[in-house]
Formats: C-alpha cells, sequence, structure tokens
C-alpha cells in the first residue's frame, strides 16, 4: 500500500519576501518582485529587467566562514532549508538519520563561481583560483551541505531538469518516501542565475521579454508577452510519511498527492506541437493520485510570458482535462516572481500548497489583453476565494522535460 507524504515545513527566498509570510502575503496581494536589475550593466543586453533579491545576508542563517565558500544558490537553499525545518519542529537527535534524505534540484548551480573564478584564471593565472571553486560551482551541493548541515544520511541526490528541476525533485522525494525508503525528505530547488554569462545567454537565445517595464514585463497568456523574466532564490519543503508526522505531533500543511514526469523527445526549447508528452505526465500524476480530472480545482500553470509556452501549456490543458479545463482556475505567479528556473517547481508547490490551505487562488497580474489562443480562466490580475481540494502544479523545462506533482488539502 501507498504511504501517504505531507507537508510539515516550508521556506522561502525571494525578492518578494525572505520568509513564508511576506512572500505569501505579497502573492496573495498580486505584488510583482520584478525590478530593473542592477546587479551588474545591462547597457548592452537587449533584457533590463529581473526578480533579483538584493537584501539577503547569507550569515543570518550560515556561519561566515563556510558561506564563504558556497555560491549564492547553496546559500539561498540553505537558508531556505533552516526556515523549513525550523516551521517542521524536527528535531533530528530523535531521528534515524539514515531514512532521513535531501533531493535538491537546480537548472544551473553555481555560474556566478564559475564566471568569477574564470576571470581570476584570466587575469591572474591557474594558481589563484580558488580551492573552493569546484565545490562551490558543481550543482550538487545545495544538497550536499543541507545533508551535512542536519545530519541526513539517507537518499540524496540533484535534480538537474531545466526549469523541470523543483517539480521533478519534489516528486522524486515523494516517490522514496511513498515506497518505504524514507520518512523524512527535505526537497525544493535553489538558483541565483542572474549573472553577466547567463543573461547574455537567454537574450541570445530570444527567451527574455525585451520590455523594459518592470510593471509590465511579464505578461502570462496576454497577446502582448515576448519572453520570460529571469527571478532567483530558493523553495524547500520538509516532507514526511503521515504517520512519522503524525507520532510526533506535526503541524501538517497539506499533503503531496501524485507525481507524473514524461520527455517530449522533440526540441531542445520547443514544445512537440501536439503536446502528447505534457498531457500524459498531469494524466500520470492524476492517476497516482487515485483521483479523477474534475477532481483538480486549481492549476498553478507553467505560464512563462512566452509566446510558445503560454498557447502550448493551455493546449495540454485543456488535452489533459477536457470540457472540465473550462472549469478550471488557471494561474501563472511567474507574473509575480519571474521564473526561477531550476527553483520555480519548489516555490510554486510551496503557493499551491498554501493556495489549498488557506482556500485562496493566487492571480495571474498583468493580464489585460488575454490572447484567444489562451482561453481559460487565468485568474486575471485579482486572486479570490476559492475551496479547493486538490490542485496541480506543472513544469516544463528545456529538452522537453514535464513535471507535474498534485497537491491536496490534508484531511486526517
Amino acid at each position: 500500500m501507498k504511504k501517504r507524504v505531507v507537508i510539515t515545513g516550508m521556506g522561502v527566498v525571494h525578492s518578494l519576501g525572505l520568509n513564508i509570510d511576506d512572500f505569501w502575503g505579497a502573492i496573495k496581494k498580486g505584488k510583482s518582485g520584478i525590478s530593473l536589475l542592477t546587479k551588474f550593466d545591462t547597457t548592452n543586453y537587449d533584457a533590463k529587467v529581473a526578480s533579483s533579491i538584493s537584501n539577503f545576508e547569507p550569515t543570518d542563517y550560515i556561519d561566515k566562514k563556510e558561506a564563504k565558500r558556497m555560491d549564492a544558490f547553496t546559500q539561498y537553499a540553505l537558508a531556505a532549508a533552516k526556515m523549513a525545518m525550523e516551521m517542521s519542529g524536527l528535531n533530528m537527535e530523535n531521528e534515524d538519520s539514515f531514512r532521513s534524505g535531501v533531493i535538491i534540484g537546480s537548472g544551473i548551480g553555481g555560474i556566478q563561481t564559475l564566471e568569477d573564478q574564470h576571470q581570476v584564471l584570466a587575469t591572474k593565472g591557474p594558481g589563484r583560483v580558488s580551492p573552493f571553486f569546484i565545490t562551490s560551482m558543481i550543482a550538487n551541493m545545495a544538497a550536499a551541505r543541507i545533508a551535512i548541515e542536519y545530519n541526513l544520511q539517507g537518499f540524496n541526490e540533484c535534480v538537474i531538469t531545466a526549469c523541470a528541476s523543483g517539480n521533478n525533485a519534489i516528486g522524486d522525494a515523494f516517490k522514496v518516501i511513498q515506497r518505504g525508503d524514507a520518512d523524512i525528505m527535505v526537497t525544493g530547488g535553489a538558483e541565483s542565475a542572474i549573472t553577466p554569462l547567463s543573461f547574455a545567454g537567454f537574450c541570445s537565445n530570444k527567451a527574455f521579454t525585451t520590455n523594459p517595464d518592470p510593471a509590465t514585463a511579464c505578461r502570462p497568456f496576454d497577446i502582448d508577452r515576448d519572453g520570460f523574466v529571469m527571478g532567483e532564490g530558493a523553495g524547500v519543503l520538509v516532507i514526511e510519511e503521515l504517520e512519522h508526522a503524525l507520532k510526533r505531533d506535526a503541524v501538517i500543511l497539506g499533503e503531496i498527492a501524485g507525481y507524473g514526469c514524461t520527455c517530449d523527445a522533440y526540441h531542445i526549447t520547443a514544445p512537440h506541437p501536439d503536446g502528447i508528452a505534457g498531457i500524459r505526465s498531469m494524466q500520470m500524476a492524476i492517476a497516482d493520485a487515485g483521483i479523477q480530472p474534475e477532481d483538480i480545482g486549481y492549476i498553478n500553470a507553467h505560464g512563462t510570458s512566452t509566446p510558445l509556452n503560454d498557447v502550448s501549456e493551455t493546449r495540454v490543458i485543456k488535452g489533459a482535462f477536457g470540457d472540465h479545463a473550462k472549469k478550471l482556475a488557471v494561474s501563472s505567479t511567474k507574473s509575480m516572481t519571474g521564473h526561477l528556473l531550476g527553483a520555480a517547481g519548489a516555490v510554486e508547490a510551496i503557493i499551491t500548497a498554501l493556495a489549498l490551505r488557506d482556500r485562496f487562488v493566487p492571480p495571474t497580474i498583468n493580464l489585460v489583453n488575454q490572447d484567444p489562443e489562451c482561453d481559460l480562466d487565468y485568474v486575471a490580475n485579482k486572486g479570490r476565494s476559492e475551496d479547493i481540494k486538490y490542485a496541480l502544479s506543472n513544469a516544463l523545462g528545456f529538452g522537453g522535460h514535464n513535471a507535474a506533482i498534485i497537491l491536496k488539502k490534508y484531511v486526517s
């Protein structure tokens, strides 16, 4: 029999808030975390905006000496994990460390460290490259550092599936517990890719918006959308086997009920025209949860604000849900958060869980002129109260990765 898996802790690092309450409060109000990019000179860049974190102090969460040996994406992950662990109330001295694990996704890893150390190599020579270069850059370090911090000696891995990484990490961690291989998993995603080289690459492949106005740059499902806005940060969840959580009287925030994962096997960036793999991933998640499509009340869409994605995802939702698609509330919270790449699914899973808990569907802001090809209910501009029992969070990544997770309002 499949074990039930519940959420007992959450942590987030984002421009909209460095804790769950501030972040969720901003999302409910429809606030945007997008601003003009000031981390580096964008004069020669086509894109001018990002959802960039400016008030994060790593030593509030991490030892100063160790923080210097980490890329920002690892710092964000550790900070979010600390919040999630504190919320969960877990005391790891009372737990079996080999039944406690970590899966953290990152699409890019420590690219700022890579850029910085390449500059050192070019200007000062190989002897001056940091001995901590490799262990700061490699993408598994967020998962490794969290495990070291909390003595989590069980199942541990790093998922890298581009913008589906966060959902895949959570889905895989869910499966580890569901099949009985762990009692506790710390899972989510972290990203810090707002760097000169990364930004130039996305500008060159024309994925970014060229709209310089932060207030209107990210507009999923709007006819005037022209590309995505990059974000950064981390989202981390503590998930547990239900009976384990109940035995320690944990506060249960929500339940993970289903997971589906497929690949388009079609193109390195473009979605498949018929969307069959995206449809299948949602169908797999629904089947895994043991429910019907009509049981889903809300979808947190991938919704990147790119011309191809929004039309394709709309088509895929209609393919998976049929007539019920028109009755669904669908929103893209990337309109407020920007696109956090490998951390997107994790942050959006947190939003989805809170939407279920608080009976509130967050909005898609900046949706003024809805694209006729995007013809669903996208909860335009203002969130609304809605009592939903199941919600689905979608994530799609370069390379054709599709990952869908289903969350459920916890009922004892």
